[in-house]
């Protein structure tokens, strides 16, 4: 009994449950916001719905294509409303990595390195 509740108390478990909670209504937000791109687009050159088209007699290709549709439009709406401005502001409050105080400079690193190969060179290298 102690392992099952090591496990439901383990953060990952609770930071993924957390994360579907937010992505069901994250869903939801951007289902609602691709109907109105969709209903913005019927209003210019009408409704990009393909329910209706039944190729060969194939029922379920205009359902398909409708959904291909609404997801492309969703795809590039969380792309250009979230993933590139989440970027943008990643970068700009990213601090500059440091280097640890007494740490060796690339320069130093690379002129040891070089140093090591003309030792080698010369077979005058001390393998202690």
């Amino acid at each position: 009994m102690k392992g099952f509740k090591d496990f439901l108390m383990r953060g990952n478990l609770i930071d993924i449950a957390v994360a579907f909670v937010i992505g069901g209504a994250f869903a939801t937000v951007t289902t609602a916001f691709t109907k109105i791109v969709v209903e913005l687009l019927a209003m210019l050159g009408g409704a990009p719905n393909f329910d209706e088209w039944k190729p060969f007699g194939m029922q379920s290709v205009g359902p398909f294509l409708t959904a291909l549709v609404a997801f492309l439009i969703m795809a590039f709406v969380v792309y250009f409303g979230i993933v590139v401005p989440y970027e943008r502001l990643k970068k700009l409050t990213e601090k500059p990595t440091e280097t640890e105080p007494g740490a060796p400079t690339t320069e130093e690193l690379l002129a040891e390195i070089r140093d090591l190969l003309k030792d080698a060179g010369s077979g005058s290298v001390d393998r202690t």
